[in-house]
């Protein structure tokens, strides 16, 4: 039987990363894309490849809708030449930056561009890929614990993860007729290089979250891959319209 075939943006490092190599070992062919680092993403494609499965990097600017068209069609192409199939079975919006600054200071500037990165570009995104989904197929949109609890610095990277959660459910009840499911997943503080590194690199930042933790810890990258896995794949398969905070029971 042919595998099932997923997408997943800004998958070269850090959640992106685990999401593919989880969804590899439930048997997925991959297509990850990157913006910049080319080489990370060749090194992701070969541990998948290691596990037994295809993989495929393009590259993608998630904040430039002008890009969109082409990117789809070099998804089509990939579909076409390296995986001998039309469609795809899961698409995974994870691409993203964080930034830290208080309401006061942000710019129109920095709200114009997480809006961009982080909800108008997963928006039109998915849009645009619709027609490659194959019916049944299930999108995985990475919001944040943000959009529930705040911390001082997050308002213009909270509130668009906000968005992301609503626009789920919005997608949910649209894409219905055509049994696709849509879910957003939440990670809480994860050690990565993700917003600078702030939760891997500060000590008291990460005994500061350890400690308003139920699990006692803050988060590592392989504890989000395997439920964006689970979400993706047939396990989950009445799983839909919901977002699941994957937090180890942050400020419960």
């Amino acid at each position: 039987m042919a595998s099932k075939i997923a997408l997943v943006t800004g998958a070269s490092r850090g959640l992106g990363k685990d999401s593919v190599l989880a969804l590899a070992k439930k048997g997925f062919d991959i297509i990850l894309t990157y913006q910049t680092k080319k080489e990370f993403a060749d090194e992701v494609v070969k541990e998948i490849e290691t596990i037994g499965q295809k993989a495929f990097a393009l590259s993608l600017d998630i904040s430039s809708t002008a890009g969109f068209d082409q990117f789809v069609t070099e998804v089509k192409q990939v579909l076409d030449t390296q995986f001998a199939s039309a469609k795809l079975d899961a698409l995974v919006n994870n691409a993203g930056i964080g930034i830290n600054e208080s309401f006061e200071t942000t710019t129109e500037e920095t709200l114009d561009a997480m809006t961009n990165i982080h909800f108008k570009g997963p928006f039109f995104l998915t849009q645009k890929l619709l027609p490659l989904l194959n019916d049944g197929s299930s999108i995985v949109n990475t919001s944040s614990g943000l959009a529930r609890f705040s911390f001082a610095g997050y308002s213009a990277y909270g509130a668009m993860k906000a968005a992301v959660d609503s626009l789920s459910r919005y997608q949910a009840v649209e894409l219905g007729a055509r049994k696709i499911r849509v879910n957003s997943i939440a990670p809480g503080a994860i050690e990565t290089d993700f917003g600078g590194g702030a939760v891997r690199d500060s000590a008291d930042y990460n005994q500061l979250v350890s400690s308003q933790t139920a699990l006692g810890r803050v988060g590592l990258p392989d504890d989000i891959g395997s439920v964006v896995a689970f979400l993706c794949s047939d396990d989950s398969k009445w799983i839909n319209a919901q977002r699941i905070e994957v937090s180890g029971g942050f400020r419960i």
